[in-house]
């Protein structure tokens, strides 16, 4: 049978959740009279929900479950959840139901109307502190100003994309996995459609802050120069400071000021220097480092348990 829809949930750790998500995925997408799947891709869970996962593909066979080894991450699970998938339309949604299914009804009339690419806006934010609110804010239009693609704000991985496109996306096996931004670089025909983001259901978000910040690096790195270009600037500015404090320097000496004598002027340059040095040291660190990963060539993600009929 021809697969219309497909839904990827990453799952991790979300066993109070899941009956949930389906409960209310099963009833939105029978709704659509069209066939639909529902891929659950496992990411090491280890509160029972692979077992959860398990149990729900036995009473339902539009229900696929992908089980990895072991945790691999978020991103790399919704590139799983695309490898898996078979339906002309694909839908990325999370877990914890901030991003209500009812909303991918809304995704696939855009989708109707011929538009590749339909993200999901947040207009509004329920049941986040005003911290996170302020962070991800930032955070999306610190992306959109200095990477080289225009990803828009307000978004996250919540969206519909037609089949073209995840066939593009399959092709693009970078590690370090942006999947927003990689969506937005394929190009096609694309539009936003704003909702409301609900609270989480249950659970803890398996975003904090040191992972929002990683996954900040790897938007920037992966669709941008700018850090390295920040560190040329660095060098460009301190190297122009010390060519005008040469004169000045002299022109005081000369004078008989005091002003630069002693150690205290030595020891403040040179920790600078060696700030800015250390600075872009770690950013060509952090490059290097990248394409070491893609060197070693090895598989995005390994699976344990998955349907076989791919």
């Amino acid at each position: 049978m021809k697969i219309t829809y497909s839904i990827i949930a990453p799952i991790y750790n979300e066993i109070d959740n899941l009956p949930e998500l389906y409960r209310r995925v099963k009833e939105v997408m029978d709704s659509s009279g069209e066939p639909w799947e529902l891929i659950l891709v496992d990411d090491g869970s280890t509160d029972g929900s692979t077992d959860g996962i398990r149990a729900l593909a036995e009473k339902d066979k539009t229900v696929r479950p992908v089980i990895f080894a072991r945790n691999f991450g978020h991103q790399v699970a919704i590139t799983a959840g695309w490898d898996y998938a078979r339906g002309d339309a694909v839908v990325i949604i999370d877990a914890d139901l901030q991003d209500p299914p009812e909303v991918i009804l809304k995704l696939a009339k855009k989708w109707k109307e011929g538009y590749e690419v339909v993200y999901a806006v947040r207009g509004e934010r329920e049941g986040e502190t005003w911290f996170k609110k302020f962070t991800a804010a930032m955070f999306y239009r610190i992306i959109y100003s200095i990477t080289d693609v225009k990803i828009p704000v307000d978004t996250g991985d919540f969206r519909l994309m037609d089949r073209k496109v995840v066939n593009v996306l399959k092709q693009m096996k970078e590690r370090h996995r942006f999947p927003r931004g990689m969506s937005a670089w394929v190009g096609f025909k694309q539009i936003g459609v704003t909702y409301k983001r609900a609270a989480r259901v249950a659970g803890v978000t398996k975003y904090p802050f040191k992972k929002m910040l990683r996954l900040a690096l790897n938007a920037i790195t992966g669709f941008s120069y700018f850090p390295l270009q920040v560190a040329t600037y660095f060098g460009f500015i301190s190297a122009g400071m010390s060519i005008l404090a040469i004169p000045v320097v002299a022109i005081l000496r000369l004078a008989g000021s005091h002003f630069f004598e002693g150690q205290t002027t030595t020891l403040v340059s040179v920790l600078f220097l060696g700030g800015v040095q250390l600075i872009s040291l770690g950013i060509l660190g952090e490059y290097i480092g990248r394409l070491y990963d893609e060197a070693k060539g090895r598989p995005l993600y390994i699976v344990r348990d998955a349907p076989e009929d791919q």
